[in-house]
Parts: C-alpha cells; sequence; structure tokens
C-alpha cells in the first residue's frame, strides 16, 4: 500500500486529497461528516483506509471545500454534492482500474450522501446518519430518544445486578423517573431532513448498508425516523458514534469489506 496525498478541482478551488493506493478494481470513496479533517475522529479514517487497502482495495478521503486543507467556504453537508462529485472523478483519474465505487460516510456525511442521491458512487455504507433538524435546540438536546430509553430499561431488568440495585435504594429515584416519563412518550415524528433523506435514497439503484452504532444519539435519532423493518440496517452493540472501542473499529471494518466484496 502507498499514501499519496494531492489537490484536486471543485468549482474553482483546490481540495485536498490522499488515496491508498491498491490493484483492486473496486474502492472506497470516504466523505468526512462535519468538519472533521479527512484523517477523521482520532485518525480513524485514515488508519481504517490503510487497513482497508492492505486488503486489496484503493481508498480515497478529501476535505470538503472550507475544511482542513481544501480552499474555498464551508458550505455544510446539505451543499456537498459538487465536492463528492470532484472527489469520485479524482479518484476514478487516480486509480484507473476502478469498475465500482463503495461511498462510506458516518453522520452528515451519510446524509449528504443520501441527499444526492447516491453522489455518483455505485454502492453505499451509511453510517449514523444525520437526521436532527439545524435548529440549534435539537443540537444540544443529547437525551436519548423514547425508543432507547426503552430498551435501555428493559435491558436493565433483565440484569438482577441492577435489580439488587433498584431494591436496595442504589438508584436515583428522580433521575428514574424522568426517564420512565421520556420511555412513555410517543414516537417522534420524522423531521422533514429524514423524509428528504428518504426521498432522495429511493432514487438510489445499488446496494445499500446502514450501520448503526447502538450507544449513539445520532443512529438512536436515525431509528426513530426510519422504516425499523428496513432489512439494510445492521447494529453494532457497545459503539459509540465514531467507532473507537476495538470491537466496534473490527466491526466497521468487516462491513466495509463486505460491501467491498459484494
Amino acid at each position: 500500500m502507498t499514501r499519496r496525498h494531492m489537490t484536486f478541482p471543485c468549482e474553482g478551488n483546490r481540495l485536498a486529497g490522499t488515496l491508498d493506493s491498491a490493484p483492486g478494481t473496486t474502492g472506497l470513496l470516504i466523505v468526512g461528516g462535519g468538519n472533521e479533517i479527512r484523517s477523521g475522529a482520532f485518525s480513524g479514517q485514515a488508519r481504517i483506509a490503510a487497513e482497508i487497502a492492505d486488503a486489496g482495495y484503493p481508498v480515497f478521503r478529501f476535505d470538503r471545500r472550507g475544511i482542513g486543507d481544501s480552499e474555498g467556504a464551508n458550505r455544510g453537508f446539505r451543499e456537498s454534492g459538487p465536492d463528492m462529485a470532484a472527489a469520485l472523478d479524482a479518484f476514478r483519474s487516480l486509480a484507473p482500474q476502478l469498475e465500482k465505487v463503495v461511498g462510506f460516510g458516518n453522520c452528515d456525511a451519510a446524509s449528504a450522501l443520501m441527499l444526492a442521491g447516491g453522489a455518483g458512487c455505485d454502492a453505499l455504507v451509511l453510517s449514523n446518519p444525520w437526521t436532527i433538524e439545524n435548529d440549534g435546540e435539537s443540537e444540544a438536546d443529547d437525551t436519548p430518544p423514547p425508543s432507547a430509553i426503552r430498551s435501555r430499561y428493559l435491558a436493565k431488568l433483565r440484569n438482577p445486578r441492577e435489580i439488587a440495585r433498584l431494591l436496595s435504594g442504589g438508584v436515583d429515584y428522580r433521575k428514574l423517573l424522568r426517564g420512565i416519563a421520556r420511555a412513555v412518550g410517543p414516537k417522534a415524528q420524522p423531521t422533514s431532513l429524514a423524509a428528504e433523506m428518504q426521498t432522495a435514497l429511493a432514487s438510489f439503484a445499488g446496494p445499500v448498508r446502514i450501520l448503526l452504532a447502538e450507544r449513539d444519539r445520532t443512529a438512536q435519532v436515525f431509528a426513530e425516523s426510519w422504516d425499523r423493518l428496513d432489512n439494510r440496517i445492521a447494529r453494532c452493540p457497545g459503539a459509540g458514534h465514531a467507532y473507537v472501542e476495538p470491537e466496534a473499529r473490527a466491526w466497521l471494518r468487516e462491513r466495509l469489506l463486505e460491501a467491498l466484496r459484494g
């Protein structure tokens, strides 16, 4: 595996990209989420790119406009279609053997890929898609949705140690009552963003995998607004948003390799 850094054009700006080369005819395009640079949280994207390339599949990562080493104004994930298209063109030019590209994004990068109808990729791996309306208030509320609270309490009720804590008074009853009140609340209505993502993704003809980290609130909110019977969803137990846990990192890597082999 050889790692190469370069720039490429996007609507008059120069974007920064990194290619982890490999001989495979299927490649992975990693789209960064939020204002995250292309190395990812805790260098997670750089590490997983190297691992995927070592398995024989080329990987391309990039900073969208206004992020990291890229020029231009940061327009947010809703306006990142041209950035993804430019990155895909650069990837295909740098790895001319490519016959298929799998697009991967976490958080609002997954949302961007959905809103762009796949952004020209042949298959998608969408992790913890962001469906929270950007109104400030929603972002500040880190309370899990009712379905996640119910799931957590059911798990506690199956644990003899938690039952013993409850009976012995080792529980904050005010917190417990607040949680119960939230748990019995109605299911949240899908946001307009979630509806847009559903409509746009429906136009994508390629295979789709949706990955949810079970401890991540973003994933929990997404699950609340999505079809729970969607058989494209896979859940990673005990995983946080960035899959930093060793078992979660291995799980994510295997899901990406499955998509690349498919």
